[in-house]
């Protein structure tokens, strides 16, 4: 068989990612997109419109009219859909992944437990959400459906159960439209391995070596990095071989991935990823190959291109995910303009170009781009990867840069001590507001004021030269020397955004108009964080509050966003009904302080 087009029916960097490797192999790439979002479509030789990327129905027919012979997924939306998958093959089209009936079988963690127990893998100890033994906790409570972290709790006591269990349940049905539940034991200091599988339709499964993913916060990865480092080797040889078996047992075709918790010789099974993963770089840079290629390739009915014997290890790889988020504000998500990105010279995997501007939608994932990070071994790969993000800087709206440089330069990740649990603890040094450096406001004074004289006159000593700038906080800085340092920069001529060490600082010249940000601590006002919808309110008015409790939660980017009180106090107002729709600063709940 030859695929001579495929869909994508994805967007953003993976759909670009897809598209690219069809050029690559001389396929029609044919894109889809919804109204307004078009940054994926230059790399596709044809683009249809679709109501929405969760739209199986209408992205079927837009492969059939634009004559497509094969659908890819990408990851996210509808890559883990066995209905979808299946509408696809009906269609008489490809699908680019595994059969109907595996997604389906694999993609519940319930069922994906029971083929992982046939196949000889070890699992978890499971508990009756209704019944847990006292003597159990701490435990995970997780969504049977779905994956990406949603619908998942860590309980570390009894009394927080019932919560966990109703907020996850509501996570999992918004997400996935079901809302069952796991309770699993969870393994304190554990580490996130995972291994990367592929399958073709001559029997033929190989893995292609291992990835570390423990650098996550609340169940989502920030870093990744291939190969596992300091795994015991008859740990890694044992999930390695139990993957490939797990494959076996189900006639897996195509890209997955086994993901496993390891503690010291302890590896449980979490479950299987039906899907190509978004850390799939680091395999590639380690193992030489290229898996979208391969995907196409086993899809178009060929053989594995390589056997297991033929894959071997280059080096290490390390990922890291660029958000537009504010780290030092609860990693909340940023949405509006980026008025300009400078990007590093590694691999960068994003629809924005260097030096381009973009918008960021507060109805999509927030990830603005992927850098990777080679080298002989892990100690350069991470320095590689300090350099990278020391000449990365997202402008005009808010990122996680500086917050990532932090981590890989960190001593516990250059010692590769990390667990999962290591950012959700993060010590002060990672998470406090970083400092302004001096050498920042001097790039900024070279670009807000003219080039000056050097202060000579005739009958005294040179006057001293003052080229004052004020930073997002208030701060003025007296600049005496004009700057000719180079540091990534850009401005409008009345702001400068200035990134130091992947920190991005603004500034302005003391007479500019745009006020500096203030920060109210302890503000009675409970106000949208973002624009999105409430999907809960857990207070009336009259209720008396403790500082930090849940007054509500409000959705945005995919993400629940907890409103809670600055203060302890009486909430004197619920302007919040679940299902309304939110701008940013809308105020939600009133708490007037209290202490009696």
């Amino acid at each position: 068989m030859t695929l001579d087009s495929v869909l994508v029916a994805n967007r953003g960097e993976i759909a670009a990612r897809v598209l690219r490797a069809c050029r690559e192999l001389g396929i029609r790439g044919i894109a889809v997109h919804v109204a307004g979002d078009t940054p994926h479509v230059p790399w596709a030789d044809a683009a249809v419109e679709v109501p929405s990327y969760l739209d199986g129905a209408a992205i079927v027919e837009a492969a059939r009219e634009a004559g497509a012979a094969a659908v890819h997924p990408g990851y996210g939306f509808l890559s883990e859909n066995a209905p979808f998958a299946r509408a696809v093959t009906e269609a008489g089209l490809v699908f680019v992944g595994p059969d109907a009936d595996v997604i389906e079988l694999m993609g519940r963690k319930d069922r994906a437990r029971e083929v992982a127990e046939r196949a000889g893998v070890p699992v978890m100890p499971r508990y009756d959400p209704g019944a847990v033994p006292a003597d159990a906790y701490p435990v995970l409570v997780k969504a049977a459906a779905g994956g990406g972290g949603k619908g998942m709790h860590v309980v570390r006591d009894p009394k927080d159960l019932g919560h966990a269990l109703t907020t996850a349940a509501r996570e999992a049905r918004a997400a996935f439209d079901d809302d069952t539940l796991l309770v699993e034991r969870y393994v304190e200091g554990g580490r996130h391995v995972e291994v990367q599988v592929f399958g073709d339709r001559q029997g033929h499964v190989v893995h292609l070596l291992d990835r570390d993913c423990s650098v996550q916060r609340r169940h989502q990865k920030v870093v990744e990095e291939a190969p596992a480092p300091g795994l015991d080797p008859e740990v890694r040889d044992r999930i390695r071989s139990a993957a490939v078996a797990l494959c076996r047992e189900v006639g897996y075709v195509n890209a997955g991935t086994v993901e496993y918790l390891v503690h010291g010789d302890e590896a449980y099974f979490l479950e299987m990823n039906t899907r190509l993963q978004v850390e799939h770089p680091v395999t590639e840079e380690v193992t030489g190959t290229d898996l979208v290629h391969w995907q196409l390739a086993v899809a178009a009915g060929e053989p594995l291109l390589l056997g297991q014997d033929e894959i071997t290890e280059h080096g290490h790889a390390i990922e890291v995910r660029v958000y537009a988020e504010d780290p030092y504000a609860g990693f909340l998500p940023q949405a509006g303009r980026i008025r300009e990105v400078w990007w590093p010279g590694a691999r960068v995997e994003s629809v924005i170009e260097d030096f381009d501007a973009a918008d960021v939608s507060a109805a999509f994932d927030p990830m603005i781009a992927k850098i990777v990070t080679t080298g002989d071994d892990r100690d350069e790969a991470v320095d590689a990867m300090v350099e990278a993000l020391d000449m990365t800087a997202v402008f005009g709206i808010r990122s996680n840069v500086g917050f990532l440089r932090r981590v890989v330069d960190s001593a516990r990740f250059r010692a590769a001590e990390m667990d999962t649990g290591w950012l959700d603890t993060a010590p002060e040094e990672l998470l406090s507001l970083p400092v302004v450096p001096e050498d920042a406001a001097a790039c900024a004074a070279r670009l807000l004021w003219p080039r000056p004289a050097d202060g000579w006159r005739l009958a005294g000593p040179a006057a001293p030269l003052l080229l004052p700038v004020v930073d997002e906080e208030g701060e003025r800085h007296e600049i005496t020397s004009w700057s000719d340092h180079v540091l990534p920069a850009t401005t409008d001529g009345a702001r400068a955004w200035v990134a130091v060490r992947g920190e991005t600082h603004v500034f302005e010249r003391p007479d500019g108009t745009r006020r500096p940000r203030a920060v109210h601590a302890g503000d009675a006002e409970v106000t949208a964080p973002m624009p999105g919808t409430v999907i809960a309110v857990e207070v009336e008015q009259g209720d008396r509050v403790e500082a930090g409790q849940r007054l509500g939660a409000v959705e945005a980017m995919k993400m629940e966003l907890a409103l809670t009180a600055a203060h302890a106090g009486v909430v004197t107002e619920v302007a919040a009904t679940v299902g309304r729709q939110v701008r940013m600063g809308d105020l939600l709940f009133h708490v007037e302080a209290r202490e009696d």
